[in-house]
C-alpha cells in the first residue's frame, strides 16, 4: 500500500541566518526522514517587503510579506517559526496561538523573562503544538548522550563541567553592533541557553547558582566611523556554579570572546560508575569511561558516530562519515513535524525554553546582589 502523505503549509517570521537554516530544513526533512506531514514553506515575513521577495525567490519560499501579521492572519498556515530578535517573540507567539497555529519559537523563548512566563502561560492553556530551538541537542552523539545516562552507563551523576565558547567577538577593534546593544543579544542570551538547556537535558533541573557576569571590551569602534568608539552594553563572557536538583554540582561557563573557540559546545560528565565528554568541534564522537570493565583496558573510549546511533542512519548512509550543524536543525524540524502530527508536546517545548530563562535571569540576579540564588 502507497504511504500517504499531507502537505502542511509554515510560515517563517524572519529571513535571516536561522530563518534560511529553518527553511533548508523544510525542504530536506521530508526526505531525510520520510515525514508523515510534508512542510511547505508557504509564506516568509521580513521587515521589507523588497528583502521578503528576494529571500522568497533565493529560498524557495510560496509568497512574500513585510508584515508577519499576513502570516498569523492566513488560514492556509498551519504552523509558524519564528526567527526574529528575541523582542518579538511572545507578540508573535501569543498571536499565532491565538488564531490556531502551532509554533516553533527560536531560542531564548524570549527577551525579558516575564514575556517567557507569558508564553509558557499561554503555551499551558492551547492545543496547540509548541517548542525551542535549541539544535544543539539534537545531533546523534548528544542524544547517544541522552540515552547512556538514561540506561546508566555513568551511573549516579556528581558533577558536570560545560561551556559554550566562541570568538566572533575576541577581537577588540570588531565594530560594535545589535549584538553589543540589548541584554537579551549578549552571551548569557545568545550562547547561554543553549549548554543551559543541554544541562538540563542530561543531568537535571538546576536548583541553586551564583553567577559572575562581565564584559571584556567596554568599547568598541562604531561601525560608520573606527575612529569614533561606543559603549558596550552587555555581557561578552560569564560563569555559573549551580546544583542541580538530583544533588549533582555544575560548573558553567560561556563566552562569545574565547579566542580560538569556533563553537566549543562541550561538556564533561562524571557519574559514580562512569564519564562522558562531548565536543561540538568534533560533533561526531562521544567519550565513554566505563570504571567496571578491567583497569588494565580503562580509558576513555572514542565512540565514532555511526548507523546503530540515534537518527544517524537517516542523516548520513555510511558509518564514520559524519553529520553537521544543518542536519541538527532538520533533526528538530522533524520532531516539531511528529508532535504536530501526534498531537503531543515533545522535548525542548515552550515550559522547557521557560527553565532556561529561569537560570538565565537568577544569573544576573545573582550577578547584582553577589549571592547563591535558589530557583
Amino acid at each position: 500500500m502507497t504511504k500517504k502523505y499531507r502537505d502542511i503549509n509554515i510560515g517563517i517570521i524572519g529571513g535571516g541566518y536561522m530563518g534560511k537554516a529553518h527553511i533548508i530544513a523544510l525542504h530536506a526533512v521530508g526526505a531525510t526522514f520520510d515525514t508523515n506531514l510534508r512542510p511547505v514553506p508557504y509564506m516568509i515575513a521580513t521587515t521589507t517587503m523588497h528583502g521578503a521577495k528576494q529571500k522568497q525567490e533565493e529560498f524557495g519560499v510560496h509568497h512574500a510579506t513585510d508584515c508577519w501579521q499576513d502570516i498569523i492572519n492566513d488560514d492556509n498556515i498551519e504552523a509558524v517559526i519564528i526567527a526574529s530578535p528575541q523582542d518579538t517573540h511572545k507578540e508573535i507567539a501569543l498571536a499565532a496561538f491565538d488564531n490556531y497555529k502551532h509554533v516553533f519559537c527560536e531560542k531564548p523563548l524570549a527577551a525579558h523573562i516575564d514575556d517567557s512566563r507569558a508564553m509558557a502561560m499561554a503555551a499551558s492553556k492551547t492545543s496547540y503544538i509548541h517548542m525551542v530551538g535549541f539544535n544543539y541537542i539534537h545531533s546523534p552523539a548528544m542524544q547517544l548522550a541522552k540515552k547512556m545516562i538514561a540506561d546508566d552507563a555513568i551511573g549516579e551523576i556528581t558533577f558536570m563541567r560545560a561551556e559554550h565558547t566562541e570568538d566572533f567577538f575576541a577581537d577588540p577593534l570588531l565594530p560594535g553592533n545589535w549584538r553589543t546593544e540589548g541584554k537579551a543579544s549578549g552571551t548569557m542570551g545568545d550562547l547561554a541557553p543553549h549548554i543551559i538547556n543541554a544541562a538540563h537535558m542530561l543531568v537535571g533541573d538546576i536548583s541553586s547558582l551564583v553567577a559572575d557576569i562581565g564584559i571584556v571590551h567596554h568599547q568598541r569602534p562604531t561601525t560608520d566611523n573606527p575612529s569614533q568608539y561606543t559603549t558596550v552594553k552587555n555581557d561578552d563572557h560569564a560563569h555559573i556554579l549551580c546544583n542541580f536538583s538530583n544533588g549533582a554540582k555544575g560548573n558553567l561557563y560561556f563566552s562569545r570572546v574565547a579566542t580560538g573557540q569556533k563553537s566549543r559546545y562541550c561538556f564533561e560528565i562524571y557519574g559514580t560508575k562512569g564519564a562522558l565528554k562531548f565536543d561540538q568541534e568534533d560533533m561526531n564522537i562521544l567519550w565513554y569511561f566505563d570504571t567496571r570493565i578491567n583497569k588494565e583496558q580503562q580509558g576513555f573510549t572514542r565512540i565514532l558516530m555511526n548507523k546503530a546511533h540515534p537518527d544517524y542512519a537517516q542523516l548520513c548512509p555510511f558509518d564514520g562519515h559524519g553529520t553537521g550543524y544543518s542536519e541538527q536543525i532538520t533533526t528538530e524540524i522533524r520532531n516539531f513535524l511528529v508532535a504536530i502530527d501526534q498531537k503531543k508536546l515533545l522535548y525542548p517545548n515552550f515550559h522547557d525554553g521557560l527553565k532556561v530563562d529561569e537560570v538565565v535571569y537568577a544569573a544576573f540576579e545573582s550577578h547584582d546582589i553577589k549571592k547563591w540564588i535558589t530557583l
